[in-house]
């Protein structure tokens, strides 16, 4: 019972964390462009002639 004095503060300090760096990437930009990458493997620009 003792153990959860302490697992549950780290716990809730982990998913702050995570929620903290999702949000850090959301303000970033890091998913603006989803379905560019997915066109560009299709661009065949970097094929020798």
């Amino acid at each position: 019972m003792n153990v959860l004095v302490f697992l549950i503060p780290l716990a809730l300090a982990l998913g702050i964390s995570a929620l903290f760096a999702f949000l850090w990437s959301l303000k970033g930009g890091q998913y603006e462009d989803a379905e560019g990458a997915a066109w560009r493997i299709l661009s065949d620009e970097d094929l020798p002639k």
